[in-house]
């Protein structure tokens, strides 16, 4: 929904962007930029369920380029340097894909709609393997009409599946370069993946296994395999996880500002490196590394994000009865947790959208009874018996640290024992695995944002066999609701079925909305070009517009 109706022209955004450089013009640019984000840079592959949940959409949206990417307000703007989308139909909706004669991978291999047809197939949840984090809007296209090798692709939806969002596809780094898979396989991406079941099969499940696996990003990793096709290219991994991005000689659009961005992730070092001025633009949830001073030659920003900060429960162990996880949201202080962290208490599930008429609509009655720590009322949901429960985030963070603290210490008298399980490590795996019993982190378990800009694209977190459906909760009428949403426009029928949502989403509870995540931003006054973003790809949007100045 706050992608609905905001669609902006690419070129207002880069003359607003461009401005800030010309009031610098009178020093000389500098060639690197250091960039610090808050999650980690373990994979090039982002619609991944663990690489949608890390930094790296805040690396690679100007790496892995598409027909759109997220504007300053999480708005899709159209990227005309890689291609045009065209609507031939409504109903059913059709819609032409042209990819730029021009384009090509930095490894002088032709983007094409083989590309397109990977994405689908990895995102639509009708190839089995995918470990894909969503399938919001591509389950809904029946099938793509694609040549393999040609630059031009029909996607056509099924009948009465006009999702409203569909410039939300196929957008920068949605698609991984399918010519990868191919030589690393000996096939054809798309001859395989689109031939009818039978023989075909095996390459499927191979495709599938190498969609997963290829593009994990370490010191070790073959770089050939991480082509780019967009302003910067990857040239190198640091110690510590750093990556290190340059100019892509082969880009065919205009030429980053800066030659050279080095990301750095997640760290404790974050305050100390910005006190020695030794990073430039910094990204990351607000109090997520203490309290950040901003120095005299630098400024910052707080804004809201699309994401919100929630406990996801794990589909097994202690808390996989609906009591147990009742339970525990009986007795977290939501709204001190809110306080502390200087914004409002947050009911939302569905709507996750910021400046958003629809904000009150999952406000129903049922929420009254969690907005304040009852141990009490958990102890009556848990019939007296304790319970024990791990509650795991990726650290370190100082603001999720505190908030852990307030759950544990509200919830010892209701005989509810919390652990703390912290590191690096922590993410959606760890839940899957068992490790941790609660995922602290915001939409889809990202450490940052991890909103995709659109209320009803974030809220198949909640849709039955989606990956980042974390907490692995089905119920027939929330699918059907989040269907309805995808495609309907009419604001008097978005709220009643937000509406219709919140009380079954209040009595299962799968999640335990606390906040909407913050974001600060901080960068050197030479810094010119860095414009905040609510959505997953936060600040790195543009940042082959950054400027830095001597």
């Amino acid at each position: 929904m706050a992608a609905r109706g905001r669609h902006a022209a690419a070129l207002v955004v880069a003359i607003v962007t461009a401005a800030g450089s010309l009031s610098a013009c009178t020093s000389a640019a500098v060639d690197q930029i250091d960039y610090s984000v808050d999650g980690s840079l373990h994979t090039y592959n982002t619609t991944s369920v663990a690489g949608a949940a890390s930094a790296a959409p805040q690396a690679f949206s100007r790496t892995l380029t598409g027909f759109g990417y997220h504007g300053p307000d999480g708005q899709i703007l159209t990227d005309r340097d890689f291609g045009a989308v065209s609507v031939v139909g409504r109903a059913p909706l059709v819609l032409d894909y042209q990819i730029n004669d021009a384009a090509v991978y930095s490894d002088d291999k032709p983007v094409t709609c083989d590309d397109l047809v990977l994405a689908w197939a990895a995102q639509s949840g009708r190839f089995p393997g995918f470990d894909a984090a969503s399938r919001a809007g591509y389950l809904d296209i029946d099938h793509i009409e694609c040549r393999p090798g040609e630059k031009k692709a029909r996607v056509s939806f099924f009948p009465d599946r006009a999702i409203v969002d569909y410039d939300d596809l196929f957008t920068a780094t949605s698609m991984m370069p399918s010519h990868v898979i191919g030589e690393k396989l000996g096939l054809n991406t798309t001859e395989v993946l689109l031939a009818p079941p039978g023989p075909a099969d095996e390459g499927k499940a191979k495709i599938a296994e190498a969609w997963n696996t290829t593009w994990q990003l370490d010191r070790s990793s073959d770089l050939n395999h991480f082509p780019s096709s967009g302003p910067y290219k990857i040239d190198s991994v640091l110690d510590g996880g750093a990556v290190v991005l340059v100019a892509n000689e082969k880009w065919w659009g205009a030429k980053p500002v800066t030659k050279r961005v080095i990301v750095w992730p997640q760290s404790a070092d974050v305050a100390d490196r910005v006190s020695k001025r030794a990073v430039d633009v910094v990204d990351v949830a607000t109090g997520s590394a203490g309290s950040l001073i901003t120095p005299d030659d630098y400024q910052s920003s707080n804004t809201p994000s699309g994401g919100i900060e929630q406990l996801i429960f794990a589909p097994s162990g202690p808390l996989s009865e609906t009591s147990a996880r009742r339970a525990v949201a009986l007795c977290t202080p939501r709204d001190v947790i809110a306080a502390d962290a200087g914004v409002p208490l947050v009911n939302s599930r569905l709507n996750t959208a910021i400046d958003d008429a629809f904000d009150q609509a999952e406000n129903v009655p049922e929420t009254a009874q969690f907005a304040h720590a009852d141990p009490k009322a958990a102890s009556e949901a848990l019939s007296g018996k304790p319970l024990t429960v791990r509650i795991g985030y990726r650290g370190p963070n100082t603001r999720l640290a505190a908030v852990v603290g307030a759950i544990s210490s509200s919830c010892a008298p209701a005989g509810v024992t919390v652990n703390e399980v912290a590191s690096d490590a922590i993410g959606p795996q760890a839940l899957r695995e068992g490790q941790i019993d609660v995922l602290l982190a915001s939409t889809g378990g990202s450490t940052g944002s991890g909103s995709t800009g659109s209320s009803v694209m974030d809220a198949y977190e909640l849709f039955s066999g989606n990956g980042n459906n974390l907490s692995g909760y089905h119920n027939d009428q929330i699918d059907g609701i989040i269907s309805a949403l995808a495609i309907t426009a009419d604001p008097t029928e978005q709220v009643r079925l937000l509406e219709e949502s919140g009380p079954v989403l209040w009595a299962d509870m799968p999640t335990l909305p606390l906040f909407r995540q913050q974001r600060t931003l901080l960068w050197s006054k030479k810094t010119y070009g860095v414009v905040a973003n609510p959505t997953r790809w936060g600040a790195g949007w543009n940042m082959d517009r950054w400027e830095l100045q001597q």
